[in-house]
């Protein structure tokens, strides 16, 4: 794929070789010190560059690095330490299921939220990142504002995961989430209330889906959320789908109404 004229490098730093990366010491007053620090992988450099282009427009989130394989991707993401990683899951090197279990898998010392973007034409990938700790997914054909906002989500600690790619994923591959009963105990801690919403967002659906099934407000479903991780010890919703999976609370084919 032409690189546009781009020098194209596989590891690129913000304002060193690439003049398409603001530096977010020289960018305009938009971009302070508490602007959302992005790191862009993808191997391909189209793609980056329409990335950059669309991170940069706004005043809140400047791009800090561009890594085209996820070897680069991990070692400028433990360099620059980044707010959120974007990242492609076809990469050469090591692909992207790889570079996220490296920067936010169990075994992370310090662990990178990564925002895992994909065609989603290879479903194996995504049920893998999944597992190996992404704080969201979210669809190569998403719109500008649906990318942009999704940034800003991951970066405030909220996960991700689109309800489309959630339900996909269910379909497929929920079946092979072994469930495990010695984590089915800690599901006693929560109200009936709050297991009725791990179902829901189990299901893939979105707070405002929830809030119109249960008819409370999306603000109180927010609330149950944050008290389901909190309770189990969970990071985001990603995990709290599998959790659900795992601790046998619903399964395969189950109908959330």
């Amino acid at each position: 794929m032409s690189d546009l004229g781009m020098s194209d490098p596989d590891l690129t730093d913000s304002g060193m070789s690439d003049p398409a990366i603001s530096d977010p010491a020289t960018s305009d007053p938009g971009t302070s010190d508490a602007a959302i620090r992005v790191l862009v992988c993808d191997d391909q450099a189209l793609v980056r560059t329409g990335f950059v282009t669309i991170f940069n427009a706004q005043p809140d989130i400047t791009v800090v690095g561009e890594a085209g394989d996820g070897r680069a991707a991990v070692e400028l993401a433990e360099r620059l330490r980044p707010d959120v990683v974007v990242m492609d899951v076809r990469m050469p090197l090591m692909d992207g299921i790889q570079a996220t279990t490296r920067l936010a898998g169990a075994g992370a010392t310090e662990p990178v939220k990564v925002l895992v973007v994909t065609t989603f034409n290879v479903d194996e990938y995504v049920y893998r990142a999944l597992r190996a700790g992404a704080s969201g997914f979210l669809l190569k054909d998403a719109s500008p504002r649906q990318l942009i906002a999704a940034i800003r989500t991951v970066a405030r600690g909220d996960a991700l995961l689109a309800p489309e790619v959630t339900r996909q994923l269910i379909g497929r591959y929920a079946a092979r989430i072994r469930p495990a009963k010695s984590e089915a105990g800690a599901l006693r801690q929560l109200t009936p209330r709050e297991r009725d919403v791990l179902r829901l967002v189990a299901a893939g659906m979105s707070n405002s889906e929830i809030a119109a099934a249960l008819v409370v407000g999306s603000e109180t479903v927010k609330t149950y959320v944050s008290r389901i991780l909190a309770k189990l010890g969970l990071r985001d919703r990603v995990q709290a789908v599998v959790y659900a999976y795992r601790t046998g609370l619903v399964h395969p084919g189950d109908d959330p109404s």
